[in-house]
Parts: structure tokens; sequence; C-alpha cells
């Protein structure tokens, strides 16, 4: 018995020092070919410090509503690229690369005090300090997946700033971030360690998700593609990545969705296979006041997919906002 118990404790032994002295052994090669986001920047790019973040953000437009676009994830300003002119008929658009992506600046550990600027709770205050410095009192935010998220979320926190939302495949009542009994282990050194590493997985793993994205993939251009990788030619976007997988949570939203008190228009393909289709049927039925408009043959980005049926959606939506709210834009 007695040399059983040794043998166990060699192997407990044994396990844990790999589990602790192991991810620090593991190799992890510094990235090659990044540059500063401003050298990536598009000719209608434009920067601004938001509490002492560089944010990347694009305009198009003038007058009232004012919409400001919130991409999911993975994504950035260029996933709106199809529908920012044709909305800015209707008003102003502003879309901006929430922390994390696209080409908005990526803080490092150390970096910051307090609140990590890649939380949710940090991207609702964001999305109204950049609302503030835009000269925008209320706009209508439309956010897509995560992006879905952060714009119910500040509806919720700040409903005297939204004038409507509207939610595009948004993920409601699924992700939510990283579950609350993993983060501490996530935490630890040894993962922070080798946790941009693996951060890195998207790499390969994207263009896997963004077909899965679509209805039919066939319409993926070599350019959208580009598109999407173009952020990956930031500076640490692999550690901010992961600082994003360590601060994401759930924010409760699928037991808040009563407590809205703005209109909100629901928008989904009908072959959304990241947020399935019936989530936002659901989310249309659990809203005090919504309307759904469901896009045949259309999968989870409709903005890119489908561009000009989204577009028509928000400005059929439009009258029911404009009739009797003062609106007001960027001064």
């Amino acid at each position: 018995m007695k040399r059983f118990r040794r043998i166990a404790l060699i192997i407990i032994g044994l396990i844990l020092a790999v589990v602790l002295v192991g991810p620090f052994l593991v190799p992890v090669p510094p990235l090659e070919g990044t540059v500063p986001p401003e050298q990536l920047a598009d000719s209608d790019s434009r920067f601004i410090d938001v509490d002492g973040l560089r944010v990347h953000y694009k305009t198009s437009g003038d007058g009232s509503p004012t919409f400001v676009l919130l991409h999911g994830f993975g994504a950035s300003v260029f996933s709106w690229r199809e529908v920012m002119t044709p909305l800015s008929e209707s008003g102003t658009v502003i879309a901006f690369d929430r922390p994390a992506f696209g080409l908005t600046e990526r803080p490092l550990p150390g970096d910051w005090d307090g609140e990590s600027p890649y939380s949710p709770e940090a991207q609702i205050e964001l999305t109204v300090k950049l609302m503030d410095q835009l000269g925008v009192d209320e706009a209508i935010l439309v956010g897509n997946s995560a992006g879905g998220t952060i714009a119910m979320a500040t509806a919720l926190e700040h409903p005297d700033r939204v004038l409507a939302v509207v939610l595009v495949d948004a993920a409601i009542y699924t992700g939510g971030g990283t579950p609350d009994w993993v983060r501490p282990l996530l935490g630890t050194p040894q993962m922070r360690r080798i946790g941009p590493l693996l951060a890195r997985s998207i790499q390969n793993l994207g263009p896997n998700l963004i077909e899965r994205a679509w209805h039919d993939p066939s319409k993926i251009s070599a350019e959208i593609l580009e598109g999407y990788t173009k952020p990956l030619k930031v500076d640490n976007w692999d550690v901010a990545l992961w600082e994003l997988t360590l601060a994401s949570h759930s924010l409760g939203l699928d037991r808040r969705v009563r407590d809205i008190r703005v209109p909100v228009l629901v928008i989904t393909g009908d072959d959304d296979r990241i947020v399935p289709t019936e989530q936002s049927v659901r989310l249309d039925g659990e809203l005090p006041d919504a309307e759904l408009v469901v896009i045949p043959n259309c999968g989870h980005v409709p903005q890119e997919e489908c561009p000009a049926e989204f577009t028509q959606a928000i400005v059929d939506y439009l009258p029911q906002l404009t009739g009797s709210a003062s609106l007001s834009g960027p001064q």
C-alpha cells in the first residue's frame, strides 16, 4: 500500500510539474511582419482618442438620425462596407472597430488601470464616450452578432442615449463570453504565456468561420477574405485577442430582454448557422416593442451577403422613429 501511494504521489507530482512548468517551456515566437494600425488605414479611415484608447472609425453621410454600427467577433468596420453609403442616404453613419479588432489600438496588460478595455462593460462605455466626442446625443445602434450584445447592453445602461436598436443575428441567448468557472484558469501565468499562441489559431480557423457565416459561401471573394485578415497584421493582435477572451463574460441579457424600453428591429438571415435563426425569432417575441425581418437565402452577416434587403429593412423601419422623436447627429 505504501509503495502504491508513493507511486501515486510521483505520478501526481509529474502531472503538476507538466501543468505548472510545461507552458513556460512552450516556445512563443514573436509575431512577424506586424505594423502599427495607422499603416493599414484606408483613405477614409479616421482615428480618435477616447479615454486614452485610439479608436479607428469611419463615417458617411450627415444629418439625422445617426446610426452607430457595432460589428461582431473577428470582424471590423470592413463588415459594414456594403451598407454604409446606402444607409447614409437616411442620416449619419458611424462605424468603429471594437477593442481587439480592426485597426483600433491594442493596449497591453499594464497599459491600463482598473477595468480592462476589452471587457463588455468597457465597450459599452466606449460606445457612449465615442458618441460624446463626435457630438452625438442619441443614436440608432446597429449591432451584428456579438456587436448586438453591446448594442442591447448599451440601450439598457444608457437608454437616454439610444433612440432605437437594430439587432442583426444578435448573440443574446448564445455565447456570452468565457464561463465564470474557466476565467481564473485562463488568467494564470501559465495560460497568459501560451494564450496569445492559442489566439493565433484564428489565422487557420478564420476562413472556415467566414464560410459558415454565409448562406452561399461562393460569394466570398479573395478581396473579402483579405478584408477580414488585414487586422491580423496589426501589432499585438494576438495578445489583444487573448485579453478579450479573459475579459469576456455573460451580461445576462437573456434575462433582461423585457427591460428594453426603446424600439427594436430584429434582422436575421433564414440560414444563420452561427446564431440560429430561431433565436432571433424568440428575441422578437420576448421584446416589448419589436419588429422582425427574416431575409431569405441569407446567413449570419446579412449586411454583407444581402445588403440591399438589409438596408431596405432599416429604411422601412425609420418612419416609426422619425415621426415622433427629435433626432440629432454629429455637430
